[in-house]
């Protein structure tokens, strides 16, 4: 919003607005009105009142909710989907996917929330001492456009079940996703109030976060974005929990089992249309395999269709965004004209904006885009090894570290290599996901915290000691 002198003297504010639009066509779907800084106000204060009397809230009455939540989402898993695949471009059993994985968090947290957060006796002579979970007060969420239920369930959850209140800034694309969530928390049973969505511009972040009763922030997307919001909460001594996005390795050895890593990898690459941050983007195959590997890589690749993500029989559809084309473009063409060599020349037909064709590129070297930098989009990139000891070289030779896996039948092998890797997962012969049961995140540039598991759980707690005398 911006104000404007009226011939009065007054002022007169003019709204600013967001439209998101169907990535297929391009077409609109819906404008939405920003707030305004005072409305943000007001939002902050009904979050106050709606987490005082929250917090308070019994451990089972929250399980109860947790429980009508689940049973909401499943019910509406098709109309979620279908939301979902509209804004973002996702094929529609993916959406349905995503929906899927958003109820097993809440059977998580109804199955495990008195462990969480019933205080934890700790033996002590002569005293009596224990450790309580409070919640902070407020915690804002900042998500991406991606997974647009499961990425604010795996935040937003585990701050409410622990007593917080919850504000979504969710990515400008996806905001009938963030309506529709707020919506959905508010008829699960969740107070009015505790859970809002807020349609606001980047100038309202920082007020936000400076804000006495905000004491947390997620984060995840891009780096800038990451160092950005670190650094407005650090001056202000807030904690954050960031999830940066990565360059994942998937590592084949030569005796591992080639028909399971082939069909995982093309799944890894291409799930959301390779808009995943722990999709597998940088493929090290040993050289033993490697030509064959290749062949069959780039035939399954290809063979994928591509089309209107709502419609059967589609694998993929089109990328999110226009921008988000052309910066992969970008990174394509300047490591073609550093020596990368494409799968196919009909990858791009600029009369479909938002549509990109499966590519394989080989013959790459570490100082080309596709292998120094976050590939976000169907592309993959495939080098050969030789030895252990360089593959893990390669794999470690990034600034991201969120994810990894492995492929061999040796496993006391795997375990060597898993620990020499620099990543937050490593996962063998199987695909690299999140899971409510293990904690998420990364190391180096893909950020730190955890999300997800009871590690994630207490990221936005006070863990607070208590000792009785």
């Amino acid at each position: 919003m911006r104000a404007l002198s009226s011939p009065d003297g007054g002022l007169v504010y003019i709204y600013r607005m967001f439209t998101t639009r169907n990535p297929v066509d391009q077409s609109i779907i819906q404008h939405y009105q920003t707030l305004t800084k005072v409305e943000l106000e007001l939002v902050i204060h009904s979050a106050q009142e709606a987490q005082h009397s929250w917090r308070a809230t019994s451990i089972a009455d929250r399980k109860l909710i947790l429980g009508r939540l689940g049973h909401l989402i499943s019910s509406k898993k098709q109309e979620y989907a279908r939301l979902i695949t509209l804004e973002m471009g996702k094929v529609l059993p993916e959406s349905i996917v995503e929906i899927q994985k958003c109820k097993t968090m809440c059977d998580f947290l109804v199955q495990n929330l008195d462990h969480l957060l019933l205080p934890k006796e700790v033996e002590r002579t002569g005293e009596r001492a224990y450790v309580r979970f409070d919640p902070l007060g407020g915690v804002l969420g900042i998500m991406p456009w991606n997974f647009p239920f499961w990425q604010v369930f795996r935040f937003a959850l585990p701050a409410l079940s622990a007593g917080n209140a919850v504000f979504l800034k969710h990515a400008p694309n996806t905001l009938g996703c963030g309506e529709a969530l707020q919506d959905l928390f508010t008829e699960a049973g969740y107070p009015k109030g505790l859970f809002q969505h807020l349609m606001m511009e980047i100038d309202l972040v920082e007020p936000l976060i400076e804000h006495p009763f905000v004491q947390a922030v997620s984060l995840t997307g891009s780096e800038r974005a990451g160092s950005a919001v670190a650094s407005i909460a650090g001056k202000n001594i807030k904690k954050t929990v960031l999830e940066l996005g990565g360059s994942d390795p998937f590592i084949v050895l030569e005796d591992a089992d080639f028909s399971s890593a082939l069909s995982t990898a093309v799944k890894s690459r291409m799930i959301n249309c390779g808009q995943s941050c722990i999709a597998a983007k940088r493929f090290f195959v040993h050289e033993k395999i490697y030509s064959e590997f290749v062949n069959a890589f780039t035939q399954e690749m290809h063979a994928l269709i591509q089309g209107n993500p709502e419609q059967n029989g589609v694998h993929y559809g089109p990328m999110a965004r226009v921008d988000l084309v052309d910066q992969l473009l970008n990174q394509i063409e300047k490591s073609i004209q550093m020596g990368a060599k494409p799968s196919r020349t009909d990858y791009y037909d600029p009369d479909f904006p938002t549509f990109i064709k499966a590519l394989v590129l080989t013959q790459l070297h570490f100082d080309m885009p596709v292998m120094k930098e976050e590939v976000f989009g169907p592309v993959a990139a495939i080098m050969p090894f030789s030895s252990d000891e360089q593959v893990i070289d390669y794999a470690n030779r990034s600034d991201y570290g969120l994810g990894s896996s492995i492929w061999t039948q040796d496993m006391q092998r795997a375990r060597h290599l898993a620990e020499k890797l620099e990543s937050g997962s490593v996962y063998i012969n199987t695909l690299m996901k999140s899971d409510v049961s293990l904690p998420f995140g990364g190391v180096k540039r893909s950020g730190y915290g955890r999300e997800l598991s009871s590690q994630g759980f207490y990221e936005f707690v006070n863990i607070k000691s208590v000792v009785e005398a």
